[in-house]
């Protein structure tokens, strides 16, 4: 096969594999990970049930990739919208509409996903963990930066535990033709965190 074919295979297979990812995540977010089959994602792609399985091992390999690439993604998001704001409270107002873009505006279900990790091991959990806490780094760094010059409510670690559960929250109650706009309910929530 021509070298060209192959790449153009390479890309078609990692567009598929894309695409099974994204409709994973949207049908655990529905439906749960449980009521959620294997068949209703291939359905959702246009594969045959089984087809899946050429791309992951089982269901479980399936979430846990799309738990992890969803909060890769978001991080990377996170780190070029903040990129050299070194203001804190700005950097934190940025942070904020970022991750309520993420949630809002995108396909990225990530951050609901979190609740369906119960359905993996612990290994995977770890690893997915791990990817967590990397994307929160950033957060508290910016956190403890506004408490030390007392700009906090609250101390930064319970104030990042609270503010995330605050912003994922919105993903249930968020309406697109709604009474406020996305940048209206970042400013309301930092206003919230900011002494």
């Amino acid at each position: 096969m021509p070298t060209g074919h192959k790449r153009q295979g390479s890309a078609l297979e990692a567009n598929r594999r894309d695409e099974l990812l994204r409709a994973a995540a949207r049908l655990f977010v529905e439906k749960g990970f449980d009521a959620t089959t294997t068949r209703d994602i291939a359905e959702a792609v246009g594969m045959r049930s089984g087809s899946p399985f050429y791309h992951f091992r089982s269901k479980q390999d399936l979430l846990k990739a799309a738990m992890i690439e969803g909060l890769e993604a978001g991080h990377q998001r996170l780190q070029a919208a903040v990129a050299g704001i070194n203001d804190p409270e700005r950097r934190l107002r940025v942070m904020i509409r970022n991750h309520l873009g993420i949630l809002l505006e995108g396909d990225c279900h990530a951050p609901m996903l979190v609740y369906e990790s119960r359905s993996l091991g612990i290994t995977a959990r770890t690893e997915i963990a791990a990817v967590s806490d990397r994307y929160q780094q950033d957060w508290q760094a910016t956190l403890e930066q506004l408490a030390a010059k007392g700009k906090l409510r609250l101390p930064a670690k319970p104030m990042r535990l609270l503010l995330f559960g605050m912003l994922n929250w919105s993903r249930q109650w968020y309406r697109p033709n709604g009474g406020l706009s996305l940048d209206e309910i970042a400013e309301a929530a930092a206003e919230m965190v900011l002494a």
